[in-house]
C-alpha cells in the first residue's frame, strides 16, 4: 500500500511540475473553447489579464459569437483604462443602468461613434467589421491613412475606408482574404479582440501580411 500511494504522490508531482513549465499564455484564459494555436489564442489571454472580457461562462469564451455594439464599445473602453466620461448619452436605448452605459458615454464624448441616429445607439445590434475598425481609427485620432491593401469590397466613397487602410496598414487586419474585407460581416468576439490586441503595445511586432485574422483556406 505504500509503494502504490508513494507512486501516485510522485505521479502528482510530477504533474505539478510539467504543468509550470508550461506557457502562461496556455493558462491564462482557461476557457474550453478557445484551444492552443488558434489565431485569437494570445489575444484573449490578453484581453482576460487586461479586465477587457471575462467570457461569457467561467469555462468559455465563445470565439464565434456575434459581438453587439455595446460589447465593442465596452471593450475599448476597458482596453483604455475605462476612463470617466463627462454628460450624458443623447440615445434614449441606453439605460443609465446598462452595464455600457459609461463606455458609450466615454465613446460619444471622444468621436469613437455618434450612434446610428441622433437619438438611438442600437446596443443589441450586431457590430459589423467596418464599425469596429473605425471606432479603433477614431479612437487612435483618426491618422492620415494611405496605401493599405485595396480591397475590391472597401469603396472609395466608403466611411470606413480611412480606416480599412490604417488598420491594414498598422497590422491589426489583414482582410478576410486576399481581395475582401467583408466590411458588412458581423465581428465576432475573436475578431474583436485580436483586432484590439494587435493595436495595444503588448502585440507583437508581426507584419500584417503573415497575421490573418482568419485562417487560410485551401
Amino acid at each position: 500500500m505504500k509503494a502504490i500511494t508513494n507512486k501516485i504522490f510522485s505521479l502528482i508531482l510530477s504533474a505539478s511540475m510539467l504543468a509550470s513549465l508550461l506557457p502562461v499564455s496556455a493558462l491564462a484564459a482557461g476557457f474550453t473553447d478557445v484551444p492552443q494555436g488558434t489565431y485569437y489564442g494570445d489575444a484573449v489571454d490578453w484581453a482576460v489579464e487586461n479586465d477587457i472580457t471575462s467570457g461569457t461562462s467561467g469555462t468559455e469564451f465563445s470565439p464565434d459569437e456575434t459581438c453587439t455594439r455595446a460589447q465593442a464599445v465596452t471593450f475599448l473602453w476597458r482596453a483604455n483604462g475605462q476612463p470617466d466620461a463627462a454628460g450624458n448619452t443623447p440615445f434614449a436605448d441606453v439605460s443609465t443602468s446598462s452595464y455600457y452605459n459609461e463606455a458609450v458615454q466615454w465613446a460619444v464624448a471622444n468621436g469613437v461613434t455618434s450612434g446610428t441616429s441622433a437619438t438611438t445607439f442600437e446596443p443589441d445590434a450586431p457590430v459589423t467589421r467596418a464599425q469596429v475598425v473605425t471606432f479603433l481609427y477614431r479612437d487612435a485620432g483618426s491618422p492620415s491613412a494611405s496605401g493599405g491593401k485595396p480591397f475590391a469590397d472597401v469603396p472609395s466613397d466608403s466611411y470606413y475606408r480611412d480606416a480599412v487602410r490604417w488598420a491594414v496598414t498598422q497590422g491589426i487586419t489583414a482582410g478576410t482574404s486576399a481581395n475582401a474585407f467583408s466590411p458588412d460581416e458581423s465581428c465576432t468576439r475573436a475578431q474583436i479582440v485580436t483586432f484590439l490586441y494587435r493595436e495595444s503595445d503588448d502585440a507583437p511586432d508581426v507584419p500584417v501580411i503573415e497575421i490573418p485574422e482568419e485562417p487560410v483556406l485551401p
